[in-house]
């Protein structure tokens, strides 16, 4: 009866221990306009996570224009704007779901400022993002040049004309990562790049067509199988705005979907 007894409570020990290491999250964002917001929702939501919004002293609450000529000042002059400090403890949390839209190619100026003043070290951040055409390699790429002592995970992009898309898209990156259980769909790798068909231009032509800010013309691509449909990867070329002057023209590398049943929509620009 002892042994069953000091059986149980070695039990309840290491149970208890096992709980007390798991880690813990805190889904941290700035939202602009409220895109963000949602997935930094939808990963406390899925995480049972803690969540706090970055808010400025000062906040964007102009017109877009005005916040576009404001932002460009402060980034041009090194001025970042100032934030109300922080409810949460970081301390406490070991993993940090760190969400931004994206402003002039990389995380919105109010993360410059989060930088600056907080001090991550020993957490690991995860980067989630929002934007209009891409910008997610980018801000992961500047965000481990300037996030002394902290390790930065993988992150997660989507589109605002791609938001309907993002719950499932969350639940599987976040199961991907290790942070959320459960069975998902693991894509294989991406084809060797070989020129486009005519056949595939047609797709990437599809894709990007309501996109203005998109002048290009699909050169490579590579492809892999998804649930539901095919991934493409397109290495493309700019259409030269002066046409005296092709090599002007810059290139770029686009992902788009091609789901069963559904127009291609392209997810990621990388420059």
């Amino acid at each position: 009866m002892k042994k069953i007894v000091l059986f149980a409570a070695i039990l309840i020990a290491s149970v208890a221990c096992s709980q007390s290491k798991a880690p813990k999250a805190l889904v941290l964002y700035y939202s602009q306009t409220e895109t963000t917001a949602k997935v930094a929702q939808e990963i406390s939501n899925l995480l049972g996570a803690d969540i706090e919004e970055i808010a400025l002293v000062n906040p964007y609450d102009g017109t877009y224009q005005e916040t576009i000529a404001r932002s460009n000042e402060e980034r041009q002059s090194g001025k970042l704007p100032e934030l109300k400090p922080l409810n949460s403890d970081l301390k406490k949390y070991d993993v940090i779901f760190l969400g931004y839209p994206i402003w002039f190619g990389t995380y919105a100026l109010p993360i410059g400022s989060l930088l600056e003043s907080v001090d991550f070290s020993g957490k690991k951040v995860v980067p989630f993002c929002t934007f209009g055409s891409g910008g997610l390699d980018a801000s992961v790429k500047d965000l481990k040049a300037n996030i002394a002592g902290a390790e930065v995970l993988p992150g997660y992009g989507v589109r605002q004309a791609r938001i309907d898309a993002m719950p499932a898209e969350v639940e599987r990156f976040l199961k991907a990562g290790g942070f959320l259980g459960g069975e998902f769909a693991q894509p294989g790798e991406f084809s060797e790049m070989k020129p486009a068909t005519e056949a595939e231009a047609a797709i990437f032509d599809a894709a990007v067509s309501t996109y203005p800010m998109i002048r290009a013309t699909a050169q490579n691509v590579a492809s892999r199988a998804i649930e539901g449909g095919t991934e493409y990867l397109f290495e493309a070329r700019d259409i030269p705005r002066d046409p005296e002057h092709p090599e002007m023209a810059g290139t770029s590398k686009i992902y788009v979907l091609a789901l069963d049943g559904q127009d291609p929509v392209f997810t990621q620009v990388v420059r």
